[in-house]
């Protein structure tokens, strides 16, 4: 996110790691990329072929949720991967060797931007001739409103189902100029996937509605439902901007114990990618309930609750509602 960038490994570490990488695909010759760690859209071997590799286009994404959008247009005419797996933190991602392999082997990269994978910037220099693709080109930032990142775009855009159409429509011009072969499934599917994106929004829209209009807080952890909050109507309440903090200040937790004590709010959450201790700590304090986890920065494992985009916005908005009754 926009949040502190921790970078890459120290500068000899990094060639160390670097020189052996080189010195394996050196060895290996002209053989393709090792396609065993090939992953699905949620980070999971799918166990790809060579042929299969060297028929279809490879799109990787920065995380999981992009992975899964991407995977909806494309079917299965390309292989698509997230680099980040499900559950994992992408504020201070560090790509490993095995990224660098990963990203040299694709044929097109695609990420979120809005300063969310600060980490990319180095990472693309390790492979110029990759193309690389930012799926929020078009959409209509909201500003962060306090702390240290005041004034730069949220970034979780694709929160908002109308803002993940403009990420749909990205994708299929993306795939369809890699691959125009293939152009017209690319835009068959994007058609339907995105009557999905339009239909859970509506079925959203209608579950929120039950909550009284005073009601509608969402208390997380991070700021990262500003814009599901404009679409839906809510008021979000945060300890934290963005994840790179996860570190809440006395005051932070002071300014969100004081809101839900003095709007009664009845649940408080967080999200699955950190600790929610302090969050707690706030329901504690508070009397409120701590109504559980939301999901954002990642998809959950396949069998978990959230393990496509749709699940997840579901998934997210019936545990705000669920909370919020005190049910």
């Amino acid at each position: 996110m926009v949040g502190k960038s921790r970078g890459f490994p120290g500068l000899k570490l990094y060639q160390l790691a670097l020189s052996v990488l080189l010195m394996g695909v050196w060895l290996n010759g002209c053989t393709p990329p090792h396609d065993g760690d090939r992953s699905q859209s949620n980070g999971t071997s799918n166990g790809t072929t060579a042929s299969a590799r060297k028929d279809k286009k490879v799109i990787l994404t920065t995380f999981t949720v992009l992975a899964d959008m991407t995977q909806n247009v494309a079917g299965d005419r390309a292989i698509v991967e997230s680099l980040i797996k499900p559950g994992a933190e992408i504020h201070g991602y560090e790509p490993t060797p095995s990224d660098l392999k990963r990203g040299r082997g694709a044929d097109l990269i695609l990420d979120n931007g809005f300063n969310l994978e600060r980490w990319a910037v180095r990472y693309y220099n390790n492979f110029p001739k990759v193309p690389h693709i930012t799926l929020s080109e078009g959409v209509q930032p909201i500003d962060i409103a306090e702390d240290a990142y005041r004034g730069k775009p949220n970034p979780h855009a694709w929160m908002s189902p109308k803002n993940a159409l403009i990420y749909v429509e990205n994708i299929r011009i993306a795939l369809e100029k890699l691959d125009p072969a293939n152009a017209v499934t690319y835009k068959t599917n994007a058609a339907r996937y995105s009557q999905q994106i339009r239909a859970i929004d509506t079925k959203l829209k209608q579950a929120i509605a039950v909550i009284p209009p005073n009601k509608r807080y969402i208390v997380s952890c991070e700021g990262a439902f500003s814009y599901i909050a404009r679409d839906y109507g809510l008021k979000e309440v945060y300890l934290w901007s963005v994840n790179a903090e996860q570190q809440a200040t006395p005051k932070q937790v002071q300014k969100v114990i004081a809101t839900v004590k003095a709007n009664q709010i009845p649940a408080v959450f967080c999200e699955s990618t950190i600790s929610n201790k302090v969050q707690l700590q706030v329901a504690q304090e508070t009397g409120a309930k701590f109504g559980g986890v939301f999901y954002v920065d990642s998809l959950s494992p396949p069998d978990g609750q959230a393990s496509t985009y749709l699940k997840l916005l579901e998934y997210n908005v019936n545990t705000l509602i669920t909370g919020l009754k005190g049910e």
